[in-house]
C-alpha cells in the first residue's frame, strides 16, 4: 500500500478501501483499524473518517457508536436491486451516446475497449473492472444528460466491487468481453436500440452471475 496523494484525499482514501475490500485484504466483519491506517497511509483520523461515511453510505462500512466501523456487504436482494436500476438508466446512457456519438468519440471508446481486450488475454480482472469502469462512466460521459449523470453517479461506485466479484463466476469473464464486443458493434453502427437492449442485458447478467455465485 502506497502513501494517499493530499488532493481529493477522503475520496483517494475510500478508493484504497474499496481496493483492499476488493482484494480480500479487508472481509466482510473485519474492524477498521483506524490507528494502523493513518500510519500507513500517512494520513489524520479526520480525512479516513470522511471516506468511511462515504463507504457506509455505499452499503460497504457499518459505522457503530463507541464500538468503531466494520466492512459489511449489503443483502442479495439489495444488490439486485442496484443492478436492476443500473440496467435501466446505463441502457439510457447507451442509447442516447449511440445517438450522439461523433467519430472521435467512437475512436476514444475503440481504445478503451481494446484496453479490455489486453485485460481480458492476461487474465486481469482487477485492470479489467478498471477499464470496464472507464468505458461506462464514459458511455454516460457522451449521454450528456445532468440529471441522469448526478443519478447514475450515486450508484457506480457501489456496484464497483460486485461487478469484480461477478467475474469470479466460471464462464462469466468469457461471456462479459463478448457483451463489450457486441456493444461496441451497436455503437460502431450507432444502433441507438441495440446499444439501449444490449447494455441493459449487460448489467442483469452480472446480477445473475452474483446470484449463482451466492447459491
Amino acid at each position: 500500500m502506497k502513501a494517499i496523494q493530499k488532493k481529493t484525499l477522503h475520496q483517494e482514501i475510500a478508493n484504497n478501501l474499496r481496493e483492499m475490500i476488493m482484494s480480500g485484504e479487508l472481509q466482510e466483519g473485519d474492524k477498521i483499524k483506524e490507528n494502523e491506517l493513518c500510519i500507513v497511509m500517512e494520513i489524520s483520523k479526520t480525512p479516513l473518517r470522511e471516506a468511511l461515511r462515504v463507504l457506509s453510505a455505499e452499503g460497504l462500512i457499518r459505522l457503530i457508536p463507541n464500538r468503531g466501523s466494520y466492512v459489511t456487504t449489503p443483502t442479495f436482494e439489495e444488490i439486485k436491486e442496484m443492478f436492476d436500476v443500473m440496467s435501466v438508466l446505463e441502457g439510457v446512457c447507451a442509447r442516447t451516446a449511440a445517438e450522439k456519438m461523433s467519430s472521435g468519440d467512437f475512436k476514444k471508446l475503440e481504445d478503451i475497449h481494446h484496453q479490455l481486450e489486453k485485460n481480458f488475454r492476461l487474465k486481469d480482472q482487477k485492470q479489467y473492472i478498471h477499464h470496464n469502469n472507464l468505458y461506462h462512466a464514459f458511455v454516460q460521459e457522451l449521454a450528456g444528460n445532468k440529471t441522469l449523470n448526478q443519478i447514475v453517479n450515486g450508484l457506480r461506485q457501489k456496484i464497483l466491487l460486485y461487478r469484480f466479484k461477478s467475474l469470479n463466476l466460471s464462464g462469466r469473464f468469457k461471456q462479459s468481453i463478448q457483451e463489450h464486443r457486441d456493444l461496441l458493434e451497436a455503437f460502431r453502427n450507432r444502433d441507438a436500440e441495440k446499444a439501449e437492449l444490449l447494455m441493459t442485458s449487460h448489467m442483469k447478467k452480472q446480477s445473475e452471475a452474483l446470484e449463482k455465485l451466492a447459491t
